[in-house]
C-alpha cells in the first residue's frame, strides 16, 4: 500500500494508490441548518437519473433525519462499531482508517447492505432524541433535537470504492475529481457497494452492474451546479472548486468556508477518504455527536457561524441565488457579488433585504390602507 497525505485528519495514511490529485477538485457545502427535509432535491435527482428497471431503490441524493434516520439503515452506526474506537489529538486523527482496519484480502473495512437494509428510506425521520419531562422549561439548551442530513455521493479524495473495484472499473477524473463507474467494465462483483462507507454505490441487479452519483458533469461541463442543488428549495446547497489548505484562495467560495473560515466541515473524516463534500453543523445539536460525524472543530465552527460577519452571511447568502457554478466571490459594501473566474459578474444578492414600509394613507388615492387577511 502507498503511504498518501489526508489534510482532514492531519497525517499520513495508507491508501491502495499513490497520491493523484486531480487539476481541480469538485466540492460542495451544505448548510444543515437551512434544510427542510422537503426531499425536492431527492426527486430532482431521481427523475432525472434513476428512474428506469432495476432502480426504484436507488436514491443517489437522499435526506435522512440524525440520530436515528438513515438511507441504507444503520450505514454510519455499523461502519463506527466496525472501526472500533475514533481518537483524535490536536487535530490529528489517531485511530484507524477504513484501508488501515480492513481484514486480510479486503482492501478496505466495510459491510454490504440487504435488501431489507434498503427497505427503509424513511425510517426515523421526524423523531427526536431526548425527553422532557412535565413541567420542564426551555432554558437555552435543547432538551429534544434532531436535524436534516442532505447526502450525495462525496467524490472522495481516496475513494474505497475505486480502491476496491477488481475490475478498475472506477476512476476518478483528472480534470474536475469527480468519481466514475466504467459500467462497461464492471462486472457485478458489488465490492464497491461493500466498500464505500457512506453507501453510495448501488448495485442494478436487472443490468448487473452497479451505478452511482456522478455529480451531474455534464452540467458541471457546461459550468451549471448539479440538478440537487438547482432544485433545492432550501437554498442549503453551492458547488464549486476546492483546493487544498495549503494553496486556499479566500476569493473561492468553498476555500472560504472550509479553509478560511472554518465553518464547513467533512462528513466522518476519521473514515480516511478525504470526502468532498463538506457540512455546516447544526445549531442546536450536542457537540459530541457532531464530533463524531463531523470530526474536531465543530464548536469553533458554530462560534463563527453564530457571529457571522458581513462577508461569511453575505457568502451564504450566494447559496442558490444562481444555477450557474460560482468560482469566485467577493462584497461590494451591501452586495455580494458571484463571479466567473475572469472576474465576469455572475449574480448580485443584497446583504440585506430591503425593507419598504407603506404609510397608512395613500397620498395618490386619498384613501386609507388596510393588511389583507
Amino acid at each position: 500500500m502507498a503511504k498518501v497525505y489526508n489534510w482532514q485528519i492531519g497525517r499520513e495514511m495508507s491508501y491502495w494508490y499513490p497520491e493523484a490529485r486531480p487539476e481541480r477538485q469538485f466540492a460542495a457545502v451544505f448548510d444543515v441548518n437551512k434544510c427542510i427535509a422537503c426531499q425536492t432535491c431527492t426527486l430532482a435527482c431521481k427523475t432525472t437519473w434513476t428512474s428506469g428497471r432495476g432502480q426504484e431503490y436507488m436514491l443517489w441524493n437522499n435526506v435522512e433525519t440524525k440520530p436515528y434516520g438513515f438511507y441504507p439503515l444503520a450505514w454510519d452506526v455499523n461502519v463506527l462499531q466496525a472501526l472500533g474506537p475514533q481518537r483524535w489529538e490536536s487535530g490529528r486523527y489517531d485511530g484507524r482508517t477504513i484501508f488501515e482496519a480492513a481484514r486480510p484480502g479486503e482492501r478496505a473495512l466495510g459491510w454490504r447492505p440487504t435488501e431489507l437494509d434498503y427497505a427503509h428510506p424513511n425510517v426515523g425521520e421526524d423523531d427526536c432524541h431526548g425527553e422532557v419531562e412535565k413541567g420542564a422549561a426551555f432554558g437555552g439548551q435543547h432538551l429534544l433535537w434532531f436535524f436534516y442530513l442532505a447526502r450525495i455521493c462525496n467524490h472522495c479524495t481516496y475513494p474505497a470504492c475505486l480502491a476496491s473495484c477488481p475490475r478498475g472499473s472506477i476512476y476518478k477524473r483528472p480534470e474536475d475529481g469527480i468519481v466514475l463507474l466504467d459500467q462497461g467494465r464492471c462486472r457485478g462483483y458489488q465490492e464497491c457497494v461493500k466498500a464505500c462507507p457512506y453507501k453510495k454505490v448501488f448495485f442494478n441487479p436487472l443490468t448487473g452492474v452497479s451505478e452511482k452519483c456522478i455529480a451531474c458533469f455534464p452540467k458541471i461541463e457546461q459550468g451549471l451546479q448539479p440538478q440537487c442543488f438547482a432544485n433545492c428549495i432550501g437554498k442549503i446547497r453551492l458547488a464549486g472548486w476546492l483546493s487544498t489548505p495549503d494553496k486556499a484562495d479566500p476569493a473561492n467560495p468553498l476555500d472560504y468556508l472550509v479553509h478560511v473560515r472554518k465553518v464547513a466541515k467533512p462528513l466522518m473524516p476519521q473514515l480516511g477518504l478525504e470526502p468532498n463534500v463538506y457540512y455546516i453543523p447544526p445549531l442546536h445539536a450536542p457537540p459530541g455527536f457532531l464530533e463524531q460525524m463531523f470530526g474536531p472543530g465543530v464548536e469553533e465552527a458554530l462560534a463563527t457561524y453564530r457571529t457571522a460577519d458581513d462577508d461569511l452571511a453575505g457568502l451564504l447568502g450566494l447559496f442558490g441565488s444562481t444555477e450557474r457554478v460560482v468560482p469566485r466571490w467577493r462584497r461590494e459594501g451591501d452586495w455580494i457579488l458571484g463571479l466567473e473566474e475572469g472576474g465576469a459578474e455572475i449574480v448580485r444578492v443584497p446583504l440585506r433585504e430591503p425593507v419598504h414600509i407603506r404609510a397608512g394613507l395613500d397620498p395618490r388615492f386619498g384613501i386609507q390602507r388596510t393588511n389583507c387577511p
